[in-house]
């Protein structure tokens, strides 16, 4: 049989995800903080896209932009959402995928969001007295940085002293404590291990916080005690030295009985180790810096419903660059290469300004039906939360699952009960014996968090003992195991860790 070469004509559809879309579905997913960000940087990079100031005269001037030039950007808009249609599904949205309806205006839709009851932001006084925010910036300082400090100030330390406390210093963790041994330390610098070791003493001793540079839990809090003025100070160094163990599993009678104490003494003694001693001296230099979250969602009880709000604070209010849309209106201003770029430029801002608006869309139905599935939560607490997943939602709204882990992700609504994630109201379902549609996951836990605080703490009771109270009261078939799993979730200590010796 011969070969030939023949040319046939072949249609078929194929998965083509635009940047345009790609930026779209990005959107859904950032943070609020991430989507300033990069409102920040379209508005410094794209030149027709403008961030609405106070004044009046740039609303008046996109409203009364000439239709002509409006309607052909609508025409490509119209081209590009035609391209992107087949592919919407694929990409996870099915209503909140970015497609116009029929007949969408966009003159009336770029007038409205650029209306000031839009609420992209309500403006602010203006700020351009202030100094930088950058000015305004400061390291805290570490611990390492204030036993450096310390050290530039010892004028009897000998070059060879500063080369081992500087080591010293070097391998003291976050907590304060030596995190390598004097040997390892010795053998590093080729010096004797009794040089490391008077030197390890010395910045035990006269640097500060009390108790720095400490081997272990017991070496840190027998230094403090060093500094520590009480009239039993001998008895408080023993309790530590000999009886730190028993502190920790609570076991007083063990210790009143072996130092020979009354049982009331050595609580009053362990009550002022705890006030008065600190297990970890570096805490007050941790470099951690707190996190800050501004809910995206506010949900509010107004009278018998809850109402739902967008945080619109802090957001900038985008608009179309009056100057460049005159300018592509005027044939004889821009050359077919400045037209040509111009129009790519609104294109591309349009699509932004679209794309934000269907990201706050969506997120405000998102809201919405997990308030509707959860309203016994928000009415009654955590013991009414149902079970509920993706695909509830999804299936509410008419939107794909992937949209909705989307849009949930990073995403915290102030609520009545609280400041929580989006992603806390989806729960698996854990089975009840009584043939229920189930409890949530984390109504569980809250039903364990409660049967331990109300415990006996001299007889705290078991995993297994925790499973069979929640089948017995509240239903629930759950293994000991998964329960260890829920306490430990909880940063519940075992029951071996809980009892109290009184």
């Amino acid at each position: 049989m011969a070969l030939e070469i023949k040319q046939t004509i072949k249609m078929s559809q194929q998965l083509v995800v635009t940047p345009q879309l790609q930026q779209a579905i990005k959107l859904l997913q950032l943070t609020r903080m991430e989507l300033t960000t990069l409102v920040q940087k379209e508005l410094t990079e794209n030149p027709c896209l403008e961030e609405e100031g106070d004044e009046d005269e740039p609303k008046k001037e996109a409203q009364e932009e000439d239709s002509e030039s409006r309607g052909e950007l609508h025409e490509q808009a119209k081209e590009e959402d035609a391209h992107h249609e087949h592919v919407v599904d694929e990409v996870g949205s099915k209503d909140g995928e970015l497609k116009e309806p029929m007949n969408f205006d966009w003159e009336n839709y770029i007038g409205t969001y650029n209306s000031p009851e839009y609420g992209m932001g309500k403006g602010s006084s203006s700020l351009d007295d202030l100094p930088p925010f950058e000015s305004t910036l400061v390291r805290p300082q570490s611990l390492q940085d204030h036993l450096f400090w310390q050290l530039g100030l010892m004028v009897h330390f000998t070059p060879e002293d500063q080369n081992i406390a500087v080591e010293i210093i070097g391998n003291v963790n976050e907590n304060g404590y030596l995190k390598s041994t004097v040997e390892e330390i010795a053998q590093k610098l080729n010096h004797p291990l009794s040089a490391v070791e008077a030197i390890l003493k010395r910045i035990q001793k006269d640097f500060d916080p009390v108790g720095v540079a400490a081997r272990d839990t017991k070496e840190c809090l027998l230094l403090q005690c060093e500094k520590m003025e009480h009239k039993e100070i001998g008895t408080i160094r023993r309790l530590i030295q000999n009886h730190l163990e028993d502190m920790e599993l609570q076991n007083y009678k063990k210790i009143a009985k072996e130092m020979s104490l009354p049982l009331p003494h050595v609580q009053d003694l362990i009550k002022i180790i705890h006030e008065t001693l600190d297990p970890k001296p570096g805490r007050p230099f941790s470099e951690a810096e707190p996190q800050y979250i501004t809910p995206d969602v506010f949900v509010h009880k107004v009278g018998k419903e809850y109402v739902v709000t967008l945080n619109e604070d802090g957001m900038p209010k985008l608009m179309l660059s009056p100057l460049y849309r005159r300018a592509l209106m005027d044939p004889n201003e821009v050359g077919n290469k400045e037209k040509e770029y111009i129009q790519g430029k609104l294109r591309a801002a349009l699509w932004l300004i679209k794309s934000i608006h269907q990201r706050q869309r969506t997120l405000y139905r998102v809201t919405k039906s997990i308030l509707k599935f959860q309203r016994g939560f928000f009415d009654s607490g955590v013991s009414h939360l149902k079970p509920m997943v993706l695909k509830d939602v999804a299936d509410d709204i008419g939107m794909h699952e992937s949209t909705v882990s989307r849009v949930t992700t990073n995403k915290y609504a102030h609520t009545p009960r609280g400041l929580l994630e989006l992603k806390y109201f989806f729960n698996s379902s854990v089975p009840q014996s009584d043939g229920g549609n189930g409890i949530a996951s984390e109504a569980v836990r809250e039903h364990i968090q409660k049967f331990i605080a109300q415990e006996n703490p001299e007889k705290p009771c078991s995993d297994q003992d925790i499973a069979d109270w929640l089948k017995q009261e509240h239903k629930i078939n759950i293994a000991r195991r998964t329960v260890a799993k829920y306490r430990e979730g909880l940063a519940i200590l075992p029951s071996s860790r809980r009892r109290r010796r009184m």
